[in-house]
């Protein structure tokens, strides 16, 4: 079930209970800086093929970049 996160704490939880963290930038940004554990499929390669590269069994925590 989607739901958006904002609490530092919560994302520790989640990653702590062997959740996935998935970088949705480009694969330049990527390779630039991402998280530690993170994989990355760029939202224009975010395709269901792509996605069954994820453990399906796990939460998937979802990241991009934000100016806001």
């Amino acid at each position: 079930m989607p739901a958006e996160l904002h609490d530092v704490d919560a994302l520790r939880s989640l990653l702590g209970s062997e959740a996935q963290l998935l970088e949705v930038l480009p694969e330049q940004e990527y390779e630039e800086e991402h998280l530690p554990g993170a994989v990355n499929i760029s939202l224009k390669k975010l395709t269901p093929a792509a996605l069954d590269t994820l453990d399906r069994t796990r939460p998937v925590v979802v990241y991009c970049w934000d100016d806001a």
